[in-house]
């Protein structure tokens, strides 16, 4: 699960998500676990993820996780 949630954020780079909608998103609306299970996983990949690109996903407080910008990442031009 932890694949399919990264997959998730990655494309959909830089938009905030809730527990919930992670849950209903990656899980599917079958899933009857709780919304602490996002915040496991999430854990799981930023260790995985390493020293490197732990912050990648980064916490909004009171709302979500979004995926961030990684350091090795080149940002968007400018028209």
């Amino acid at each position: 699960m932890e694949y399919e949630l990264l997959a998730f954020l990655c494309q959909h780079p830089g938009t905030v998500f809730t527990r919930e909608t992670l849950l209903s998103r990656v899980w599917g609306y079958e899933y009857h676990g709780g919304a602490r299970t996002v915040d496991v996983h999430i854990r799981r990949l930023r260790v995985k993820l390493g020293d490197t690109d732990a912050s990648l996903i980064a916490t909004v407080r009171s709302v979500g996780y979004r995926l961030g910008q990684s350091r090795w990442q080149t940002p968007p031009r400018s028209p």
